[in-house]
Order: C-alpha cells, then sequence, then structure tokens
C-alpha cells in the first residue's frame, strides 16, 4: 500500500513525492507554523533538516513524517515535549528489533542446508 493511500485512509496529511521541502511547505502540510518547526527542531534531536548554501531549511520526506507523528503526539495525545520525546527514543529502537528478526527470516526463507543436505546424500548413496 503506498504512503498515499495510508495517508488517505488514516487521516494524515498527504506528503508529496519530492526529495525536499521548505518550511513553508512542511508548514502547510503539518499544518503549524514554521516558528513551531523552528522550535520542534531545538527539542527533538532526530529533527535536523539541512540548510541550503543561503540558509534555507530544505526537510525531507523522513523529516516530515516525523513532524507529523511530533504534532500527533503533542497536539492529539497531549503529551509533553519530554513525554513526546522519550515516546519517539522507544519507537526508534522497537522497530528496529523488529527489521532485524525480518531481515534474518528473510535471509534464510530460501534455506539451502536441506537440498544441499539431500543432494550429498545422493551422493554417498552413489559411492556406496
Amino acid at each position: 500500500m503506498a504512503m498515499t493511500d495510508v495517508a488517505i485512509q488514516s487521516g494524515l496529511p498527504e506528503i508529496p513525492d519530492k526529495l525536499y521541502f521548505k518550511i513553508g511547505e512542511v508548514s502547510e502540510i503539518v499544518g503549524v507554523e514554521p516558528y513551531v518547526l523552528r522550535y520542534w527542531e531545538t527539542e527533538f534531536a532526530r529533527l535536523a533538516p539541512k540548510k541550503s548554501g543561503t540558509g534555507h531549511r530544505l526537510y525531507r520526506r523522513k523529516d516530515v513524517e516525523l513532524l507529523i507523528r511530533i504534532k500527533h503526539l503533542l497536539y492529539e495525545k497531549r503529551f509533553t515535549i519530554e513525554g513526546a520525546r522519550q515516546t519517539l527514543q522507544l519507537e526508534a529502537r522497537v522497530p528496529k528489533v523488529r527489521n532485524t528478526k525480518q531481515a534474518q527470516r528473510e535471509l534464510f526463507a530460501d534455506d539451502p542446508l536441506p537440498d544441499i543436505r539431500r543432494e550429498l546424500a545422493e551422493i554417498l548413496a552413489i559411492l556406496k
């Protein structure tokens, strides 16, 4: 399912398919004023947009998704800044474990060992 489909179904704002977004665009997408975005940058270490040669903030898609998550925690769940920060830190740890386990399952999904063992048993039977 595409991100836009998820956004439509869950009521999240749709994020255009672009590499970088200016602060005004992000402000419209997230639904907060630019000064709020700048403040959140000081409070959440993971939020660090790049700066252009002229000093303009350039947000990536992952930054915009993080900002939407921060807004959800602060405005809808009514978390404090510290509570939102701790929640995001916990969430950042959990998917890594899940992704590692999933990657291991995918890596060993097509386990060649049973085929190799069978072929070796056939060779051994021929040699006897």
